[in-house]
Order: structure tokens, then sequence, then C-alpha cells
């Protein structure tokens, strides 16, 4: 038996299909899912999902934070956007990671902070998907 990942996007499904196990970006740290999961509902961070296919190999995705519904060894993702490792470039990634994260080091007020730590985690989670 193997779980349906359907990970949904604001404007189309990026991915539908099977896999033995994922490991999830929560607000609380990462959560693995594997077959016969408790019913759970979950927000998601600004983070890599990682999934464990059929043939053993594992692919991983850049969330970029929403929700995910474990339900009957279905799970659903809904998140803002997602990336895969094909459609980013690493060095520009690279780049942006290296650059806000200099920008949340020199943030001063409180709304500069939230938005370069936003920035950051971005960033980082594209970056870490390319290495």
């Amino acid at each position: 038996m193997s779980l349906q990942i359907c990970i949904l996007t604001p404007d189309r499904i990026f991915l539908n299909r099977q896999a033995e196990e994922i490991i999830v970006p929560t607000n609380t740290g990462q959560m693995g899912v594997l077959t016969n999961h408790a019913p759970i509902i979950t927000a998601l961070d600004i983070g890599v999902m990682s999934i464990r296919l059929e043939n053993k190999e594992w692919v991983s995705i850049a969330l970029m934070g929403g929700f995910a519904l474990v339900k009957q060894n279905q799970v659903t993702v809904l998140v803002n956007s997602a990336e895969s490792k094909e459609t980013i470039n690493s060095t520009e990634a690279e780049q942006a990671f290296l650059e806000a994260k200099e920008q949340l080091e020199k943030a001063l007020g409180q709304k500069e902070k939230v938005e370069a730590n936003f920035a950051f985690k971005r960033a980082r989670a594209r970056y870490q998907l390319v290495n």
C-alpha cells in the first residue's frame, strides 16, 4: 500500500502521484508520513518537502508555505507555490540566498525583520533544493 500525494498551488496541480513516504516542513519542525498515518491537518512552513517514490528514489520540492491534510493514505498539500529542482538555476539560487541572508542581518525594524526573514526562508528553501 502507498500514499497518494497531491500538491496543489493556486493555479495548478503541481504533483499527483504515488509515494511510499513523505517528509514535510511544518511550523513546528519536520513531519514524516508513512502509509496508514493518523488523520491530521498541519500548517506548512517554507522549506523542502522530500518524497520517497515507490522505486525508493527521493524527490525534493520547495514549498512556500501552506497546509497539508493526511487522511486514509491520501496526502493533500495546499501551498502558495512549489518549485522542483529542474526549474531553479543553482547560481541564481545561491546568490539570492546570500543576498537574503545579508538583508536579514541588516534588518532593523520589526516590519523589516519579518519581511527579510520571509525572503530568507524562500531563498534558503530554493538553495537547499539545488544543493
